[in-house]
């Protein structure tokens, strides 16, 4: 077997802290990086009808930011060529507001999870009409509701250029800086940002850098960028993170961390990625802890989030905001991408919403 050195003590403390019980003494992420940056979390459908009572008291006492899962992407909120399904996205407004996280809405403009019309269209006018129409209408109707939107998100190839996308094909290489002026003029007191995956890796980064020159060579505001960060915990980009941080802060806009979670599960594929609608066969070998994290794979998730948030802690003048995809790791999308049917375990809350040693790193740092 494997052995994996300790480097801390904080590590061994963690460790045996595991089996604590989430109570009133425990710590607030929020509150100990209040004076750094947003603590976010995505949130689903039954968190937000607040349904989930662990839930329901944790949310509120560990994040000051949220970012819903589905729930405002276009196949939900705007199903029909003229119709609109504002129902759940309404109630998100109201439980930020309840609870004072402010809502990062998600997302205006995505080639993935659009409505059903939309699929086969072929007609650009039609495209373009969808296009417009959506953003006016959905961006208006929460301005002053959301504090921010993910404009535009995910539109760029691993190698920084413009990916193949309907938008793309129909409107021209142009739409991304339309989808800013357009989302700028309905929802003039949000801040604007755009959001993608591995734009941490140099080639993707350039193109990124580029993209976000554009908008802003033609006079359309945006106003921050985000880094997904859906990384692996033994293999976290931090030299590429942390240039990441330093270029894009030289464009003058903020940076975020916006779906962080740190996968322990082998990659079917070399390299990193979070293209939805990659996919491989469910084999043993590709779950290896169906039963359970073991304490070698513990440390490392630790030692990764301890290392992380000691960067973002580096440029808190610059990150801006930090989220977590998910609250705990049931809810992680990395059950069931890109292999369904597995267990994984990426985030600060274990599927009992119990604090994990990860968490207790994360809170040390500020102590």
């Amino acid at each position: 077997m494997r052995t994996y050195k300790i480097t801390s003590l904080l590590v061994i403390t963690s460790l045996a802290l595991f089996s604590r019980s989430y109570g009133q003494k425990t710590a607030s992420l929020k509150d100990s990086y209040k004076n750094d940056f947003l603590i976010g979390t995505a949130l689903n459908a039954t968190q937000i009808e607040e349904k989930d009572p662990t839930a329901k008291v944790l949310i509120p006492k560990q994040f000051n930011a949220a970012t819903p899962e589905n729930i405002m992407k276009a196949e939900v909120i705007h199903p029909g060529w003229d119709k609109y399904n504002f129902d759940l996205a309404d109630k998100l407004v109201a439980y930020g507001k309840k609870y004072n996280i402010r809502i990062n809405g998600h997302t205006l403009i995505w080639h993935s999870q659009l409505p059903a019309f939309m699929h086969g269209m072929q007609d650009a006018d039609s495209v373009k009409q969808y296009f417009t129409n959506h953003i006016k209408t959905v961006a208006a109707r929460y301005n002053g509701k959301v504090f921010s939107w993910d404009v535009v998100n995910e539109a760029l190839n691993e190698d920084g250029t413009l990916r193949k996308s309907i938008f793309a094909d129909k409107l021209g290489p142009d739409f991304v800086t339309e989808a800013f002026r357009l989302a700028q003029a309905a929802s003039p007191d949000a801040q604007l940002y755009y959001n993608d995956y591995n734009n941490e890796q140099p080639a993707k980064r350039a193109g990124c850098i580029a993209l976000i020159k554009k908008i802003q060579a033609a006079g359309v505001r945006i106003d921050g960028v985000g880094i997904q960060g859906h990384w692996r915990a033994s293999n976290i980009p931090l030299k590429d993170i942390e240039e990441s941080i330093v270029e894009y802060s030289k464009l003058g806009i903020k940076v975020m961390f916006t779906e962080l979670d740190l996968g322990v599960l082998p990659n079917p594929w070399d390299g990193d990625a979070a293209d939805v609608n990659m996919k491989a066969t469910y084999t043993a070998k590709m779950n290896p802890y169906a039963n359970g994290l073991p304490d070698s794979m513990q440390v490392k998730l630790t030692k990764g989030y301890e290392d992380l948030f000691k960067l973002f802690l580096k440029y808190k003048g610059t990150v801006s905001r930090v989220t977590f995809w998910g609250v705990n790791d049931g809810q992680s999308w990395l059950n069931g991408w890109p292999i369904k049917g597995r267990t994984n375990y990426p985030l600060l809350f274990d599927r009992n919403y119990q604090p994990k040693p990860a968490f207790d790193a994360v809170i040390a740092l500020k102590k």
